[in-house]
């Protein structure tokens, strides 16, 4: 456990009050990654479970970090799909608590598996009703954009949406069908958000990619022209993609970004 005093996160001016303290257990390096924020219902449907897993997985394969809240349904499933090194889950809690107990192991492999878990709170506080509302700013202000998976109506998932738009981050929505997850639906209804039709076309523009990300470990391995075989055992898959994306390329054995 650690304060992170020393460190100025950016994302963290977008919050009504700059925190005093942030506890910290895991790998802080995670806050310098693009980062993406998840949030929805405790109770998912099916349906949502695996349309998160499958959002969070692909933006994790590109580096991207999944930001999400630690709780029950859509923070867990979010947590998961991007694994324990992708993934920060900020806390309700103090850090010496792993809340909910459900999801005790969860936290726990995020803390020790090269993940990260933030808390604003004293390491001794136990959560209350408030305490996740003020979670909820924490987890929209660190993510480049929001994700909303499911949600009813003045539930505390829509409480994240009324931060996002205090601090103009996008709003992006799974699509739903009528008479269901209804907060969802009304901000597609009021043009606050706009739906994920296509996950592929999505996650194209976070990432190794994104021409915002130059940053990245990936990115910053590759301008320091490694051996085509090393960047491959180190790598693997990310070499092939980002041959073909025309990011890199190969001369004389060696790692050249265009």
């Amino acid at each position: 456990m650690s304060f992170l005093l020393d460190k100025h996160i950016t994302e963290f001016k977008y919050m009504k009050s700059y925190p005093k303290h942030i506890y910290y257990r895991g790998d802080e390096d995670l806050l310098n990654r693009q980062k993406v924020s998840v949030v929805g219902t405790r109770r998912p449907s099916g349906y949502t479970k695996s349309i998160v897993m499958q959002i969070t997985s692909s933006l994790a394969s590109r580096g991207v970090v999944i930001v999400s809240g630690a709780a029950m349904g859509v923070d867990a499933v979010a947590h998961n799909g991007a694994g324990y090194s992708s993934t920060i889950a900020v806390m309700g809690c103090g850090i010496k608590h792993r809340y909910p107990k459900i999801n005790s192991n969860l936290i726990k492999s995020i803390e020790t598996k090269g993940g990260l878990v933030l808390s604003q709170f004293d390491p001794d506080f136990i959560a209350t009703t408030w305490s996740f509302v003020v979670r909820n700013e924490l987890v929209v202000a660190l993510g480049e954009v929001l994700i909303v998976a499911e949600a009813d109506l003045n539930s505390g998932t829509m409480r994240s949406v009324e931060y996002a738009k205090k601090m103009g981050k996008p709003i992006f929505v799974i699509p739903h069908r009528l008479g269901e997850s209804k907060g969802t639906n009304s901000l597609l209804e009021s043009k606050d958000a706009e739906a994920i039709y296509d996950i592929d076309k999505f996650i194209s523009s976070f990432g190794i990619f994104s021409n915002s990300e130059k940053d990245d470990t990936f990115m910053q391995y590759c301008k320091m022209s490694p051996s085509y075989e090393d960047a491959m055992k180190k790598f693997g898959q990310k070499v092939f993609e980002a041959e073909i994306e025309g990011i890199i390329a190969v001369k004389d054995g060696r790692i050249v970004v265009l």
